[in-house]
């Protein structure tokens, strides 16, 4: 059986008192977020937000504990918190912020790229009908234009104002 992160019995700080040199109560606030076996956790939160902060953010998870807030949402505010201080500490200017906004810039340029493919596979279908040796019967082009018009919108195209 465990309590807070720890094994019934077992005197091993969680990884916050561990790094900040101190006793670890049984109602560790830390604790059951910043288990002894994942020191790097609370390294990089403390590193960018601070111990008392972090204690902060942690009483007012609590509290939201006695708001009935489920288990695996009290965890992913503090998920949150650990992986926006990763981030800061990747990029201290930016954070979290600036991957998604490379994430961001990642997706414009694919939808450009759709978007260039889209229309050369729809000029080499004009090209197919449009040969000398194959004379389209005067409906085909309008057929795949009316088909190329139809397809579902995966982003903005070229196209659009």
């Amino acid at each position: 059986m465990k309590e807070h992160g720890r094994k019934l019995g077992a005197v091993s700080p969680c990884a916050a008192c561990k790094l900040l040199r101190r006793r670890c109560a049984s109602d560790c606030v830390f604790a059951p977020y910043f288990p002894a076996d994942e020191p790097h956790k609370f390294a990089s939160v403390h590193k960018v937000f601070g111990a008392s902060n972090v204690n902060k953010m942690l009483q007012d998870v609590n509290v939201l504990v006695l708001q009935d807030l489920p288990e695996h949402q009290r965890c992913d505010a503090v998920s949150s918190m650990v992986y926006e201080a990763n981030a800061r500490v990747r990029d201290p200017v930016y954070g979290c912020v600036g991957a998604i906004s490379s994430l961001q810039q990642q997706i414009d340029s694919l939808q450009t790229q759709l978007a260039v493919a889209q229309a050369e596979v729809m000029h080499m279908r004009m090209r197919q009908f449009t040969t000398p040796s194959s004379l389209p019967n005067p409906g085909t082009i309008d057929m795949v234009l009316d088909h190329h018009h139809h397809q579902p919108n995966m982003g903005q195209s070229l196209w659009s104002c």
